[in-house]
């Protein structure tokens, strides 16, 4: 097994698109590149951000191949591995490649609307299929169903190599609850950037972060300055992010840093359908925000 530090930033890496609608793998290495530099501790590859579903199977490969290519060796990274399909995920991760892989990132399963029990099972199928560290990542908003505080501690008590989980609830009294009970080698990571910083002040050792693709260096310190204790000089960046998180979400994500990306040269602004760009009136106030910050 390897072992993998996800203590600070993690960044969930977009998927660039050409206006054609092909996947732009160039901008994807400058963006990549540009994270690395910039105070991105890890990256996580294909989640939800990535608009994964949207993505062929040999799109996903070169996607994989290129980022390790870029990143070569110098921060982790972490691959978004999951489904409702208990079955088929074990598979992926019993004959898939993952040598260059430092951890997996796994969501509850969306949909089907398991029960708690189910959520265990499936789980603890995929602990089973492979020693990479491996990252719980309970998104109700999504899923449609949320891993309760004790769903999440029981997989996290029977599995050393089960690591950590990226708590995208918004439910800080259950998160508190896993901080609180959690054994010593699991860490609580945050899936929202909006909620990082009290997270951290509760516990949490860091965030898997949507905006750190356009301001690693910015959100960074933040996330670094919370976890050494400074909380005031954390806050001060915090507040000064407060409006453009909400303005990243407000059209959905990734429309929303996708915009900001564009504005700041990176990317076009394209997304696969069902997905789509956010308002023109949001693409205006986020270049308004950033001007300010």
């Amino acid at each position: 097994m390897i072992n993998i530090d996800l203590r600070g930033m993690g960044v969930a890496l977009v998927t660039p698109f050409k206006d054609d609608d092909s996947v732009d793998f160039e901008a994807l290495q400058k963006l990549v590149e540009y994270q690395v530099q910039n105070g991105a501790d890890y990256l996580a590859v294909l989640g939800t951000t990535a608009e994964t579903p949207t993505l062929a199977e040999e799109e996903k490969a070169e996607i994989v191949r290129r980022t390790v290519a870029q990143v070569r060796r110098r921060v982790p990274i972490v691959l978004g591995a999951g489904g409702n399909c208990t079955r088929e995920v074990v598979r992926k991760l019993e004959e898939d490649d993952f040598r260059d892989i430092d951890g997996i990132l796994s969501v509850v399963p969306y949909y089907n609307k398991p029960s708690q029990e189910g959520i265990y099972r499936h789980y603890k199928a995929i602990a089973e299929a492979t020693p990479k560290p491996l990252i719980l990542y309970n998104v109700p908003g999504r899923t449609g169903v949320n891993m309760t505080a004790e769903t999440t501690l029981r997989i996290a008590r029977e599995f050393e190599h089960v690591v950590a989980v990226k708590e995208a609830s918004g439910n800080i009294v259950q998160m508190d609850s896993i901080l609180k009970n959690k054994p010593q080698h699991f860490g609580v990571i945050s899936g929202d950037d909006s909620i990082t910083f009290p997270l951290i002040a509760l516990g949490a050792i860091g965030v898997i972060s949507v905006i750190g693709n356009a301001l690693p260096a910015e959100f960074s310190r933040m996330v670094r300055l919370a976890l050494s204790g400074d909380y005031e000089n954390a806050r001060a960046i915090h507040s000064r992010f407060i409006e453009l998180f909400e303005l990243l979400i407000v059209d959905g994500n990734p429309a929303g840093v996708k915009s900001l990306l564009h504005i700041l040269g990176f990317i076009e602004n394209r997304l696969r359908l069902p997905l789509v760009p956010t308002r023109i009136q949001t693409c205006e106030k986020i270049r308004e925000v950033l001007q300010r910050i």
